[in-house]
């Protein structure tokens, strides 16, 4: 048998791993009970184990199935807080850091894209990555002329591995679903599907990181690294050091929370505004506090291509449903093509599913949690609920995908931090259509 039939069979075992060992967790857990261990000890002994089992096989794969986790990681605010509490400190270590390659394989990845003498290039290059994730590592140096450079180097066999785990991910979507009550996986891996090529394309990330970096140059707010040098599979940029967004979310003072999580909303929508692009990976890894209080962003992978903006039907639609008139929302989300044309839908049923959509911009200042979050979750997922069967009737176009995943991550990080802020004078500065 050849070596890469093996490494993909070596990867489906493991990623089976994940639904078998917690049923055999389960199995073990029935049988302390039986033996008089308390009920609450079993479960929590349960989940610990569930959570150590997650972050080897999904740290340890990375391709798709770290994606996967670093999903995960950002809908964790989702989750039923007795649930949630076992894997948020696993599931945040996905978001930037994963088993390294050898300093072998990244020399000879350095050597085809940037040559053979791409050492002369470099004062000092550090074999040990800086930051290791799903389909990359980062690595730290210092250029002749002595600019400290982040060299970002993409795994070898990358699109190989990342396709065959959401595949193996989506045959296993039902079963993992029971780690996590309140999130729907499949939608989840449908998505990363559809997304495969453009984030494979570190050509198209070099082009929208510059894009974006000369969008904010010298910015108040915000630090996108230039690029310096890139290749299908290397992007050189400027290095930025700062405090990750996740410690923030962990230890950060409410003030702090509050001040980042504005800046965080900031940045997303005036990148459409401002580049003509949707940063559209919005989990805590991407994201760095500054030492001057500023929002450094990494990883550009995923962008929406907004040459004009977001949307104004966006802002016009969330200004009437603000206003109470739910057929009126009704109309525009036909036109938008989110409501098929015969499909039966009550104009007010409408306007109680996107309530938590409109919520953060009905008032001055709207602060976020993560009871608030599992309650949307709730009300839009139980079956038994009429908003969950009114889901199924929705239509996402693809015009609104990425829109979509930024708004719901977004407001999964925002409740996250806990953050409260005027994020409705966000929307008035920045959304089309919104303010007028």
């Amino acid at each position: 048998m050849s070596d890469l039939p093996r490494k993909a069979l070596s990867r489906t075992a493991k990623l089976a791993s994940l639904p078998l060992g917690a049923a055999g967790r389960a199995t073990v857990g029935l049988g302390k009970r039986i033996g008089g261990a308390p009920a609450e000890a079993v479960m929590a002994e349960f989940q610990r184990r569930t959570a150590d089992q997650l972050f080897s096989v999904l740290g340890e794969l990375k391709g798709g199935a770290m994606k996967f986790g670093q999903m995960l990681s950002l809908m964790e605010s989702a989750m039923p807080e007795e649930f949630a509490a076992p894997y948020r400190a696993t599931l945040t270590k996905l978001q930037d850091s994963a088993p390294p390659m050898p300093a072998s394989t990244v020399h000879t990845i350095l050597s085809r894209e940037l040559g053979k003498r791409w050492r002369d290039r470099f004062e000092e290059f550090d074999d040990i990555p800086a930051a290791a994730a799903s389909i990359g590592q980062v690595h730290r140096g210092i250029l002749k002329d002595g600019r400290e450079v982040a060299v970002k180097l993409q795994y070898p066999g990358a699109a190989e591995a990342l396709r065959a785990d959401l595949k193996q991910l989506g045959r296993f979507a039902r079963t993992l679903g029971t780690f996590f009550p309140g999130i729907d996986i499949k939608p989840l891996v449908a998505e990363m599907q559809e997304r495969i090529g453009e984030e494979l394309d570190y050509d198209r990330e070099a082009q929208a990181q510059q894009q974006y970096a000369d969008a904010f140059k010298d910015h108040d707010e915000f630090v996108v690294p230039r690029v310096i040098k890139h290749s299908p599979s290397v992007i050189v940029s400027e290095w930025i050091e700062g405090k990750p967004l996740s410690k923030v979310i962990t230890d950060g003072s409410k003030k702090e929370r509050a001040a980042i999580g504005l800046k965080y909303v900031r940045f997303m929508f005036s990148g459409p505004k401002y580049a003509g692009l949707l940063h559209s990976d919005p989990h805590p890894g991407n994201f760095r506090v500054m030492p001057d209080g500023r929002l450094g962003v990494v990883d550009f992978g995923l962008c929406a291509r907004l040459p004009d903006g977001l949307p104004s039907a966006m802002g016009r639609l969330l200004r009437i449903s603000l206003e109470g008139d739910g057929a009126a929302v009704l109309a525009g989300l036909r036109e938008e093509g989110f409501i098929k044309p015969r499909m039966d839908i009550d104009p007010n049923q409408l306007m109680d599913y996107l309530a938590p959509f409109a919520e953060p911009a009905r008032e001055e200042t709207f602060q976020f949690s993560r009871a608030w979050m599992r309650a949307q979750a709730t009300r839009t997922s139980d079956f038994r609920s009429p908003n969950a069967s009114l889901g199924l009737k929705i239509n996402l176009p693809p015009s609104y995908m990425l829109i979509h995943r930024v708004w719901i991550g977004g407001i999964a990080v925002l409740s996250q931090l806990e953050a409260e802020a005027p994020f409705r004078s966000v929307l008035e500065e920045f959304l089309p259509g919104f303010a007028d």
